[in-house]
């Protein structure tokens, strides 16, 4: 298996950094493997799918990949705090999806929150993508945009009964973070986002046909 290798870039007007890290896992093949076994159950009121812990060393396996990226490109030398990591699969339909889940979101406001994505779906069922508010013109939202931003929200009529796409009348999407098997992204939590959830998307709860993920979610000094 090859090593890691990093390739950030900077998206939106805002000039955001975001890294696309390849050949991320060791050995992805079993970590599919571990998904079909594990026990995945609903994963609450945000995620449009199902969760299911982790195998005991991935996050032990990942962190020195992390550190690199986190030192080397942000700019963050502390050690990362695990917030949360399971491994995720997207299993709602469109119809069903609550109105937060039909619309860009943050994962975290602090500038020291930091979201992971891992890609373990051979075939491509969709990215992530990253959106700029039209009304607001924010493409974060730090603590000091939640008021305004929040208030900006209500004011809006209720998005369309889809996954998020390229665009609607609330949100341009500024950047897509392309599917590719055993790549991870590292991003920081206030970028506005959505899982690029196309229409032939499986929406399968089998992990083997599936959009199996690993998410991720750090503080970092």
């Amino acid at each position: 298996m090859a090593a890691p290798s990093f390739h950030p870039r900077v998206v939106g007007r805002e000039g955001q950094m975001i890294v696309a890290i390849d050949d991320f896992a060791r050995d992805p093949d079993a970590l599919r493997e571990a998904a079909a076994a594990a026990d995945f159950g609903p994963a609450g009121e945000h995620y449009p799918g199902i969760r299911a812990p982790l195998p005991w060393d991935y996050l032990a396996a990942a962190m020195p990949v992390l550190r690199r990226a986190l030192a080397g490109i942000f700019g963050r030398y502390g050690e990362p705090e695990t917030i949360a990591a399971s491994f995720s699969i997207v299993t709602t339909p469109p119809e069903r999806l609550s109105i937060a889940q039909r619309t860009p979101h943050c994962d975290a406001y602090a500038a020291d929150r930091f979201a992971l994505i891992h890609y373990l779906t051979p075939d491509d069922q969709g990215g992530t993508g990253f959106y700029r508010h039209r009304a607001t013109g924010y493409e974060t939202v730090g603590e000091a945009r939640v008021p305004a931003y929040s208030a900006a929200l209500r004011a809006e009529e209720a998005p369309p009964t889809r996954y998020v796409g390229k665009d609607d009348e609330r949100f341009e999407r500024i950047a897509i973070a392309e599917h590719r098997y055993n790549r991870a992204y590292l991003y920081p939590s206030f970028l506005l986002h959505s899982g690029a959830i196309g229409e032939g998307a499986s929406l399968s709860a089998d992990p083997r046909l599936g959009r199996l993920t690993v998410t991720g979610f750090f503080r970092v000094g």
